[in-house]
């Protein structure tokens, strides 16, 4: 098969993970496209929202659509690195026994990792975890156990403070996407949510997904098929060069926000691992629209996602993050000429 064949045949199973997914979540279409970006980017997704939103129901979701391997770690206060290692026990005849954990249990065929409400668990665990994503390795019983298919999908719960611990700045840079899940705003979608009784049983939901959609173990390589072949021209490199930029230094581009000292606002910039994360997203967005070149939109579909968790904030302002990081882009937006 040639390479434009293959992508072909590859866009048309991302579209069907998406459409399949999205019979079970409604009134979320921005959520989904973005985590199908990510999955064929070969990024991992910090999904955060109100409560009862369904952040659950999309993750679990698209990792039955995706297939390959499973796992679901629950963030708990007294979640220790090891739990993740291995699991401990006393057997039938009473000897105790050693057990692979979550991550190690399913070997190189694990394919999905979600953590549910990774903000519960400690540092500790997070770096665990962050490690395992970012080298999709850990080390464990005198030798190495690899991961090279896994997608660590983790949802934070935004509302609750008691007993949890907020991921570091540089731990949310691992994300490829950090996505704000809000409530559905249109009437009858809201309607269809409270009212239609299809909604209210999520295994039910879950189940009418198709399975396994992908052969998840080509997802590498199709990842990489993508980002050889969507080319990007110099006026968008030249363009992509100014936003992060602009998110270094807004001030010179005459970027002012209420209530904010735009001297004193930016502690850091976006990060190259950022901006390398930017095109790679840009990229598989172009390859959904079926273009094998990048276009100025494909930039700016992707930017909130990329950006609104890798400015850095002084400590001043970073209480405001919610409140700024997204009136920051959306200035860089409008002052940043597209070409």
């Amino acid at each position: 098969m040639n390479t434009e064949n293959a992508l072909q045949d590859w866009r048309e199973l991302a579209h069907r993970v998406e459409r399949e997914v999205a019979q079970a979540v409604i009134g979320q279409p921005q959520t989904l496209r973005l985590i199908n970006v990510a999955t064929f980017a070969r990024g991992h997704v910090l999904l955060e929202g109100d409560v009862g939103v369904g952040k659950t129901t999309v993750l679990r979701a698209f990792s039955r659509a995706i297939g390959g391997d499973f796992e679901r770690v629950e963030g708990t206060v007294d979640l220790m690195p090891g739990d993740l290692i291995y699991h401990t026990y006393v057997d039938a005849e009473g000897r105790p026994r050693i057990d692979p954990g979550p991550l190690l249990r399913h070997g190189e065929r694990l394919t999905t990792f979600f953590f549910n409400e990774i903000n519960r668990a400690r540092p500790q665990v997070q770096s665990l975890l962050l490690r395992a994503m970012a080298e999709r390795t850990v080390s464990a019983f005198n030798r190495e156990y690899r991961f090279p298919h896994m997608t660590v999908f983790a949802d934070r719960n935004k509302v609750e403070k008691e007993e949890t611990f907020e991921l570091a700045s540089a731990a949310r840079d691992r994300f490829m996407f950090e996505l704000n899940m809000s409530k559905p705003t249109d009437r009858s979608i809201r309607r269809a949510l409270v009212f239609d009784t299809a909604f209210h049983d999520t295994e039910a939901l879950i189940a009418q997904v198709a399975p396994a959609l992908l052969p998840a173990e080509e997802l590498n390589t199709i990842a990489a098929l993508i980002q050889k072949s969507v080319r990007t021209s110099e006026t968008i490199e030249r363009y992509v060069l100014d936003l992060w930029e602009a998110s270094e230094t807004p001030q010179n581009l005459g970027i002012t926000l209420d209530g904010v000292d735009m001297n004193r606002l930016i502690l850091a910039g976006a990060s190259p691992r950022g901006m390398s994360a930017l095109l790679r997203a840009t990229r598989v967005v172009a390859w959904l629209d079926g273009r094998l070149h990048v276009e100025p939109d494909d930039v700016r579909a992707v930017l909130p996602a990329i950006l609104g968790h890798r400015i850095f904030f002084t400590p001043i302002y970073e209480l405001r993050r919610a409140e700024l990081a997204g009136a920051l882009i959306a200035r860089i937006l409008d002052r940043v000429a597209a070409p």
